[in-house]
């Protein structure tokens, strides 16, 4: 059974930066496609950020450019880099694997506030 244990959200001021971290146990973890997913409050759960095994990433428009997402396999870790965050960032982000339909079990996520 993988464990997925995500950590580094905060409250941060608009235009600040975060970095978020998810260490996984359980899994081949190298070879799985893993994502950054958030929810917001009265929203459902969105795909934000994707790493293939190769190291192929890909988001979702409204965080382009902004966040990075990374991978360290030896770590069995995921990583991303959230700068010049808005308000509409705000949610409880998790970590999981990528598409939505290949998920394992849901971690407790981390909670990123972005407010003045």
């Amino acid at each position: 059974q993988v464990q997925l244990v995500e950590s580094g959200g905060g409250l941060v001021q608009p235009g600040g930066s975060l970095r978020l971290s998810c260490a996984a146990s359980g899994s081949i973890f190298s070879i799985w496609t893993m994502g950054w997913y958030r929810q917001a409050p009265g929203k459902q759960r969105e795909l934000v950020a994707a790493i293939t095994s190769g190291r192929i990433t890909n988001y979702a428009d409204s965080v382009k450019g902004r966040f990075t997402i990374s991978r360290d396999n030896a770590k069995n870790s995921v990583y991303l880099q959230m700068n010049s965050l808005k308000p509409e960032d705000t949610a409880v982000y998790y970590c999981n694997r990528a598409p939505s339909y290949t998920t394992w079990d849901w971690g407790q996520g981390t909670q990123v506030t972005v407010s003045s």
